[in-house]
Order: structure tokens, then sequence, then C-alpha cells
């Protein structure tokens, strides 16, 4: 058994490698401090600070953090039961999924102050928004299309690069009309077109954790966040005590 599952964690790895569609990895061109004891699920910018959604039974939370110092300004922890998971800004409430239990919290912005709870059918991995719907993941290649006012679900798509489905799909981004979907436990982020699924390329940031954040208690990648005023983007993962900024576009 131990054996297969190594040889399905080799698959995962380099299935992005004998696909079809570009793989690129960018440089890494500025970093930040990151919490290592925040297990990551969801990232955010606004403004001066990251939003970020953390994991883990009896420790997740809701974050507000200082950019500049990776400080801690603001947590609302969550119910125990609870394991955090992807998390969305839009309309000034965010959006904030639950693993295993069914439930997402819609917490006001500016006050963190719980507003109501959605319940979904399955589980609730990576989440975004093209700034109208929302966009969940739960594990599988399938992305849903989701009613930010009703949580009811309006559509959904496979994620299908040219060697077929992409499953494992975990934190989600929109970044310029493309949705980036992190491939859990691989170091590669799928960009995918939203209208279809289709794959259109995919960043190799396996060089990250390997050459700069090497630690035996870090985990596996996850957390994308792009600047909606610079255009940035950033990553990290769970239990990291760093955030990057990468190139993007990547120039040869």
């Amino acid at each position: 058994m131990k054996k297969l599952l190594l040889l399905c964690t080799s698959l995962l790895w380099v299935f992005p490698l004998v696909a079809d569609e570009p793989v690129v990895r960018p440089r890494i061109l500025e970093r930040k401090p990151h919490d290592s004891e925040a297990f990551t699920q969801g990232l955010l910018i606004d403004g001066d600070v990251w939003l970020e959604s953390t994991g883990r039974y009896g420790k997740s939370e809701l974050r507000e953090v200082d950019r500049k110092t990776g400080k801690v300004l603001r947590r609302d922890k969550l119910p125990d039961t609870y394991f955090g998971e992807g998390l969305a800004l839009l309309n000034g409430k965010l959006y904030q999924l639950t693993w295993l239990e069914g439930v997402c919290r819609v917490v006001d912005r500016n006050t963190f102050n719980l507003l109501r709870e959605f319940t979904y059918k399955g589980e609730g991995w990576g989440l975004t928004t093209d700034g109208k719907l929302l966009y969940m993941s739960d594990g599988s290649a399938i992305i849903r299309v989701m009613d930010p006012e009703t949580f009811n679900e309006i559509r959904r798509f496979r994620v299908l690069s040219s060697k077929g489905a992409v499953t494992k799909l975990n934190e989600l981004e929109w970044v310029e009309g493309e949705i980036w979907a992190n491939i859990f436990g691989t170091g590669f982020v799928a960009r995918v077109r939203p209208r279809d699924g289709k794959v259109l390329g995919f960043v190799d940031l396996r060089h990250l954790p390997i050459v700069l954040d090497q630690r035996p208690e870090q985990d596996v990648l996850n957390g994308i966040a792009r600047d909606p005023k610079t255009g940035d983007i950033w990553v990290t993962g769970k239990l990291w005590n760093t955030l990057y900024r990468i190139q993007w576009p990547v120039v040869p």
C-alpha cells in the first residue's frame, strides 16, 4: 500500500510535465514573513493586509495580517468542529469554506462579525470570485459556480488538460480572467479558462519550499493571492514562514 501511495504521488507530481500545455517556472522577486503556525487554506490581499483562512480542527481561523511585518492584527477563531478552507471577498463580505462540514461562513469584512452560514453538499477546498459569482473546488477535477446570495450551484465544469482531467484542485485565485488552481501535493498551479475548464498552462512552483523555505514541519504549497492594485502575485504554503512574490507574466 505504501509503495502504491508513493507511486500515485509521483504521478501527480509529474502530470503537468507530460501534458501538452506550456509549463513555466517564474522567478522569485520578493519575500515577506509568514506565520509558520498558519495552516494556510485561503489567501487574499486587501490593501495593506492579507486576509487568510487557516485550517485544522481546533485551530482554524479567519485572520487579518499586516503585509509588511506578518503580524496578525485580528483573528476570528472558528468552532472546534470546523476545519477552515478557501476564502473569497465579494461586496464587503468574506466567504469562508469548511472542509467536511458542508458550511460556508459569511463574515462582514470590516467587523469580522458572522452574518450567516450557508450549507452545501460535498467537501469545500478552494474559493474565488470574478467579482460577481463564486467559484468553488472540492478536491476533484470539478469547479462549481455558486450564487453568492444563496450559495446555490449555478453550473459546474470539469478542468481538462490535453492528458485528461486535472484532479486534486485546491486553493483558487482569479487572475486576469483565469482561475489559478493549486493542484494539491504537486507544487503545480493550473491556469484554467473558467468558461469551459480548459487548462491554458501550468505554473511550476516546486522550487519555492525546496530552496528557500525548507523545514521538516512545513506542509504543501497552498495560498495564491493577486494584488488587485498592482497585479502582483504572491504564493505561500501550509506552515510556511515565507510568502513569495513571483514573476508574472514570465519573461524569458
